[in-house]
């Protein structure tokens, strides 16, 4: 017999899902895997695709959870973290990166063993955190402001680059040296250069605050931006820094991402919606839908080589915490 609190969780998505299937959702519901061990929030999320293992910061529990992605079961808690926000997973290297909000320390452990390798410390507040693979370079916001550099072979820091706040959401171009940086506190985007380790350009967000998820669609050179003051989805031109779009989001976005193959954006909300967006060009959007997910479940990872998005879903009173797995349509 399931949980009441995972029967809740069950019956309540397949109510909101069920009409949105009927008219071809771009989001399906195919699998709850339950976390009733984890306690309080839940941050970020990382994937190991090839070897079906997903890694849940569990904030609030002082862990990352170990999940197999084929039966939805735990293969192991990496314990004694502290407030942990950021994961990462690095394939080539096979290690798993963490990023611990309370003393500013990266963890590093092995992909297999799951053995703690290596601690970097940072200034406090270590938090988002990306890999530029070409360059085995890892990068981590942290304290203040500032974007800490990791050598990912040696795992030594090999320098940082300040900004003018604490960093949240940034995205690394693939095909270009920018990085872009959300700083809510100043209230802008900060354009990095990776060669010259600096903030290059500052994108003012003129009436909009709170910027925390982000996402690049590169071929277009357009930057989505989610505000939570107000609830807004920016679209940037990143040639010339102006706002072509704005689109109305729902409450506490904390992660967003780009489908360039649908031409979509997904952001998970914690008011407890994904919103989708169809991008029609460059500068015009629509709403494709809004389906329901559930209080606080505000962190995700979209994973293009499965197909899939993975919401994180907190304990809250009566709810149990959960990663729910969204298959996207075509």
């Amino acid at each position: 017999m399931k949980p009441l609190s995972l029967m809740l969780l069950t019956g309540i998505f397949g109510a909101v899902l069920s009409p949105c299937a009927a008219h071809g959702s771009p989001l399906s519901l195919v699998q709850t895997i339950p976390l009733p061990w984890v306690e309080g929030g839940i941050d970020h999320l990382a994937v190991d695709v090839e070897g079906g293992r997903l890694f849940v910061a569990a904030f609030g529990n002082n862990t990352v959870e170990v999940i197999d992605l084929r039966d939805g079961s735990r293969i192991r808690s990496l314990t004694g973290l502290r407030e942990p926000q950021g994961v990462l997973y690095v394939p080539r290297l096979n290690k798993i990166y963490v990023a611990n909000a309370r003393d500013g320390t990266a963890e590093v452990f092995d992909g297999d063993s799951l053995r703690l390798l290596s601690e970097v410390r940072f200034s406090g507040d270590a938090d988002n955190i990306r890999c530029d693979e070409a360059a085995k370079i890892v990068y981590l916001g942290y304290g203040n402001g500032a974007l800490g550099m990791i050598d990912a072979v040696s795992d030594n820091r090999v320098a940082k680059i300040k900004l003018p706040g604490h960093p949240e959401s940034f995205v690394l171009e693939r095909s270009g040296d920018r990085i872009y940086v959300n700083v809510p506190s100043a209230g802008l985007v900060a354009v990095v250069d990776r060669r010259k380790k600096a903030v290059v350009e500052k994108i003012p967000l003129t009436d909009f605050g709170s910027n925390f998820p982000m996402a690049l669609d590169e071929v277009n050179h357009r930057l989505f931006v989610g505000t939570r003051n107000p609830p807004r989805v920016l679209v940037l031109d990143t040639q010339s820094g102006r706002t072509v779009a704005v689109l109305k989001s729902d409450e506490d976005a904390d992660d967003m991402f780009y489908d360039g193959r649908r031409r979509r954006i997904y952001v998970s909300c914690g008011e407890g919606n994904l919103d989708v967006f169809e991008q029609l060009d460059a500068d015009h959007y629509v709403e494709l839908a809004k389906i329901a997910t559930a209080p606080g479940a505000r962190t995700s990872l979209w994973v293009p080589e499965l197909d899939r998005l993975y919401v994180a879903v907190p304990k809250h009173r009566n709810q149990e915490a959960a990663i729910l797995v969204y298959e996207i349509g075509s």
